[in-house]
């Protein structure tokens, strides 16, 4: 059998391992705690088949592109020795990779209309909407801005756990001050930066980092930055509704 395809086979196994625990759980509360059969147990199959596919197709992309990809960038720029070009690309991955992010676009438009039936904002479309875009906007730089202060720690070798602990003082600092509408939704704003994407790309750029500057450890301080990029859209988000509510 053809290496690839064992491979392939191998990590089919391993992602459907991976989802048997859901399964199990699901059919546990459907036939047993609610007692009720399982409706079109064929079309739930085909759909488990192509949660299965897809997982593993897209497990074996980050393998083949991604984490290479970021990499590889990450040495290129380091070896170059250009500050300024790996801060660029570090805030332009951040910003890219998080600006369209399902999720976020999701949550910045549920915010908008919370903050609108709350009295925050103008219950207007167009505030509605300009409201949206400014909080993803917000939340897209954070993670850029994140990634920047991660590269300088890595850079200069800075302890992430004072960083960690600063930044979460500022959180508990910030959240009395905020308005009260915009307080679960800045809290919410970390998670849904961490997407599928995000978190590939930026893993492989702290690790590629890492493994090329002299006197740095890729286990030590190669990872963290998705740390950063989950606490700064924190902070941002609630200066955001400091600065909505002025």
């Amino acid at each position: 059998m053809n290496g690839s395809v064992k491979a392939f086979i191998e990590l089919l196994g391993a992602t459907a391992r991976d989802l048997a625990p859901i399964l199990i759980i699901v059919g546990f509360f459907q036939i047993v705690v609610l007692r009720q059969p399982v409706n079109d147990l064929g079309q739930i199959a085909v759909g488990f088949l192509f949660v299965l596919l897809g997982l593993a197709v897209f497990i074996r992309g980050l393998e083949m592109a991604l984490f290479p990809l970021g990499q590889a960038l990450a040495n290129a720029l380091a070896q170059r020795g250009s500050l300024f070009y790996l801060i660029l690309f570090s805030f332009s991955l951040g910003f890219g990779t998080t600006v369209a992010e399902p999720a976020l676009i999701a949550v910045g438009a549920e915010a908008a209309r919370v903050m609108s039936e709350a009295g925050v904002i103008e219950d207007h479309p167009a505030a509605l909407d300009r409201t949206a875009r400014a909080l993803r906007y917000t939340v897209a730089a954070s993670v850029g801005a994140s990634l920047v202060l991660g590269v300088f720690r890595i850079l200069k070798g800075w302890p992430i756990q004072w960083l960690i602990i600063g930044g979460y003082v500022i959180v508990v600092a910030l959240t009395p001050v905020a308005p009260k509408e915009i307080i679960g939704i800045a809290y919410d704003s970390g998670g849904v930066t961490t997407s599928t994407i995000t978190v590939p790309l930026v893993t492989a750029l702290g690790v590629g980092l890492a493994s090329v500057i002299k006197g740095r450890n890729p286990m030590v301080d190669g990872f963290g930055l998705i740390a950063f990029a989950s606490l700064m859209p924190i902070i941002f988000v609630l200066v955001f509704g400091l600065v909505i509510a002025a």
